[in-house]
């Protein structure tokens, strides 16, 4: 009797519960997918969320393998995939989410749509920690709002996505101003933005970095009063865009603005397969413009593998990482 390949994972068993590190079946690349040895597993609090069993829109059944960010090494090649090799090193939002396996295994078959070459000089660490936020951060700030240089973007928010929203709006040679706690000024500066306290009024910080007029972009990143603020401090013919724009909002502001507003919904790719092509031609940007040396990868220094999964977890529920946590899954 033949015993089927296996390979570890991080398996899920039941929501809120601890993970289990286990032995599955190791997965064989369908028709345009690849086989990654996966490296890294990028953490977002979206994971955090799933592994709770609140996040409704991020459906993904039980038993299941978390992790929606990775970087990795191409092992085997599927059925006609033309763009990836053997050896080739690759970086994606490419499951935990939608029943489709993600990154907290030693392995996974990958939708070649989804993946990208990584930024040669990046670290799989580096590599892992940046495809949701700057996937979301693209299509919001450049799909959506279509940032030019010389315009002024406001970001509500400066967590992961922010973070990310900030580098691309620097990148397009745009004025960037960021509002968080007094806490996050030093990271905001250092990153090229000017920081906002998010103490002070909205009709203040427009009077004082725009003269009243306000901001042409504004990207909320926080949702709720974040999504409100920024409707007021939105210019006249302006644009809003939101990654969290589920609430209930009262869009007057807006409108006497005669300003627009744009939701950014990241998961849609992954959950229906519309758009995936979409997701490998952002990363091929954030690619081409992280060898151009205008994206900084930031990555808290701590180590986590597939048996410390809950206490990279943790670092994140207690607010104490600094930058973006990533679990090793191979040396």
């Amino acid at each position: 009797m033949s015993v089927l390949p296996s390979m570890q994972a991080a398996v899920l068993e039941q929501h809120g519960n601890v993970f289990r590190r286990a032995a599955v079946a190791r997965p064989v690349p369908a028709q345009g997918q690849v086989l990654v040895r996966v490296m890294a597993s990028g953490v977002n609090p979206l994971d955090l969320k799933i592994r709770e069993g609140k996040a409704e829109h991020a459906r993904h059944p039980l038993p299941a393998i978390l992790g929606i960010d990775m970087a990795g090494v191409v092992e085997s090649v599927g059925p006609g995939v033309t763009d990836f090799r053997v050896g080739d090193e690759v970086y994606g939002m490419t499951g935990g989410v939608g029943g489709i396996q993600g990154s907290l295994a030693e392995v996974a078959a990958v939708d070649v749509r989804l993946l990208a070459h990584k930024p040669s000089h990046f670290s799989m660490r580096e590599a892992a920690s940046l495809p949701l936020a700057f996937i979301t951060a693209w299509e919001g700030l450049v799909d959506r709002a279509q940032v030019k240089a010389g315009q002024t973007v406001l970001v509500q928010g400066a967590g992961g996505v922010g973070n990310a929203v900030i580098q691309l709006a620097k990148a397009f040679d745009a004025k960037v101003f960021a509002v968080d706690s007094a806490a996050k000024a030093q990271d905001i500066t250092r990153w090229g933005a000017t920081p906002i306290d998010r103490g002070t009024a909205v009709e203040n910080y427009v009077a004082e970095h725009t003269d009243g007029r306000g901001f042409e972009r504004v990207y909320d990143t926080v949702g709720g009063a974040g999504l409100d603020a920024s409707f007021q401090a939105v210019k006249r013919f302006g644009h809003v865009v939101s990654a969290l724009g589920w609430g209930t909002h009262a869009l007057a502001p807006l409108s006497f603005r005669a300003g627009t507003y744009s939701g950014v919904f990241t998961l849609l790719p992954l959950l229906t397969g519309e758009g995936r092509e979409h997701h490998g031609e952002i990363l091929r940007e954030v690619t081409r413009l992280a060898e151009a040396g205008k994206i900084t990868p930031f990555v808290d220094a701590r180590r986590f593998d597939l048996d410390s999964v809950a206490e990279a977890h943790g670092l994140i529920e207690r607010r104490e990482a600094r930058g973006k946590v990533v679990i090793d899954i191979a040396a």
